[in-house]
């Protein structure tokens, strides 16, 4: 794989050379070229998914890759991709701040989306938009999520809803005035061996709820689909699935709520593997993460925002490998789950 390597202490996996970096813009700017607030539409989803096949080799070999597998860590960064700092606009500080234009960090994002399945995106947050902005807010820095400032606590995606994503993509616009922002991730295969036979056990055993994080707005009205947004009525599950060996994850710390005494025990158990076995991963603009949601958790340390145009800023897509899986939650065929 072509590109400059770089060492441990830094944050990327590798960086793209300047050529390919100046290709993946030419391309992403002909995607953005209309200016129309169109980053949602089927069109142009359509328009992204095939200008992911001309997009460099060294970029669409490491995504690929990835997804055959997605190695210990079960994150990829790459450094390099193209983001003009001088004509990026104020940091947004609105909550559920949004990225409808084409622009061309939508465009690469929503390309990488498609080389890695198919974007998608859920109604009841961040208003369904595709590409969703990760920004502090005024007022919010204690709240848990996206539009904080506090530590963000671990947790996989939407792991409360039947169809959760299994990829997070992240593209860094700026980083935080102090460069002390990190985003803090931990794969099951490094905290694993951590555990004991006894604690894994209980982590497969249904003896979890997870309910919808904080950021998710209001449900639907009474009925069936009111009780599962809030929670009500949640079928009990394991934290892990799958393969003994290789397990899933599905579990935030904020929301997940242990049934059992060793279902409590075993949670903290694998609260402090994944401390000790975690990264943290301080983002500079043009770095691209890409984090299996199926096997990942990841959050965030606290920072300070000035709220003066120029804080931290990340863009974010959700990735699903399979759409069809989840077309009964989806309208008209779209990528967005209405519930």
């Amino acid at each position: 794989m072509s590109g400059t390597p770089r060492n441990t202490a830094a944050v990327a996996d590798w960086n793209l050379d300047p050529a390919d970096a100046d290709a993946c813009e030419r391309l992403a700017r002909t995607l953005s070229a209309a200016g129309h607030d169109q980053v949602d539409s089927p069109e142009w989803v359509a328009r992204a998914r095939d200008a992911w096949d001309e997009l460099p080799l060294p970029l669409r070999r490491a995504v690929r890759r990835f997804r055959r597998h997605s190695g210990p860590h079960g994150t990829l960064v790459v450094g390099g991709l193209p983001v003009d700092r001088t004509a990026l606009p104020p940091t947004p500080a609105v909550p559920g701040s949004v990225q409808r234009r084409a622009t061309v960090q939508a465009a690469l994002l929503t390309m990488v989306a498609c080389g890695l399945g198919e974007p998608l995106a859920y109604r009841a947050e961040k208003s369904g938009a595709l590409v969703q902005d990760v920004v502090p807010v005024p007022g919010q820095e204690t709240f848990h999520g996206n539009a904080g400032s506090v530590p963000l606590s671990f947790h996989t995606e939407n792991g409360f809803h039947p169809h959760p994503p299994d990829y997070v993509v992240f593209l860094c616009l700026r980083a935080d005035h102090d460069r002390v922002a990190g985003m803090r991730v931990a794969g099951i295969r490094r905290a694993l061996p951590l555990l004991t036979p006894a604690d894994r056990e209980a982590l497969f055993a249904p003896e979890f709820i997870t309910t919808p994080p904080p950021s998710f707005g209001p449900g639907p009205g009474p009925g069936p689909d009111a009780d599962a947004a809030n929670g009500r009525g949640a079928e009990p599950r394991g934290v892990l699935s799958g393969a003994a060996e290789d397990p899933d994850i599905r579990m935030a710390q904020l929301v997940t709520t242990p049934l059992t005494p060793r279902a409590a025990a075993a949670l903290a158990e694998f609260g402090r593997a994944c401390e000790a076995s975690a990264r943290t991963l301080r983002l500079t603009p043009g770095d691209l993460v890409v984090l299996d949601n199926r096997v990942t958790v990841h959050g965030r340390t606290a920072f300070q925002p000035r709220y003066d145009g120029a804080d931290r800023w990340l863009q974010r897509t959700y990735v699903t490998t399979d759409l069809r899986r989840s077309r009964d939650h989806r309208p008209h065929d779209g990528h967005v789950l209405a519930r």
